[in-house]
């Protein structure tokens, strides 16, 4: 299924496996992303990531004035019945895919709003930065 207004495209069959516990995925949406590129941080273990609280940070400073440029990408996100459970939004939708196998034409108005409140949250999920520096070390250190 594709939104060719947004540009994001929804993917029934065979979605991938959840990156964040390797069990199977209900669906595969991928969107539109933008992003500021700025200059390279030092606020952590990863010098070309940004620190969790950049606020006065010389990358904040320096992007807020100006010398970051956005970057248009596409990001993904897979619908999860273990990882995406007690979010509002994600628990409706599951419930959905719980009561129906197949999805009929007669239901695609129900699972459209459905997949837009569970998308509107997935687009506001953001990194855990401590996680992804204590991952970041651990592969540095040959622990991955």
């Amino acid at each position: 299924m594709r939104d060719e207004d947004d540009g994001i495209v929804l993917r029934l069959a065979d979605p991938p496996d959840c990156a964040g516990c390797g069990g199977p995925g209900l669906l595969l949406v991928r969107f539109p992303h933008t992003w500021k590129d700025g200059p390279p941080c030092t606020g952590g273990s990863a010098p070309h990531l940004q620190p969790a609280s950049a606020d006065t940070s010389a990358c904040k400073v320096l992007a807020d004035a100006g010398h970051a440029k956005e970057v248009d990408s596409i990001r993904e996100a897979v619908l999860c019945p273990v990882c995406d459970r007690g979010e509002p939004a994600s628990d409706r939708l599951l419930a959905f895919f719980v009561l129906h196998e197949a999805l009929a034409t007669s239901e695609l108005a129900t699972f459209h709003v459905l997949v837009t409140a569970w998308l509107a949250v997935a687009r506001d999920r953001a990194v855990n930065q401590h996680q992804l520096d204590d991952e970041f070390q651990r592969w540095r250190n040959g622990e991955l």
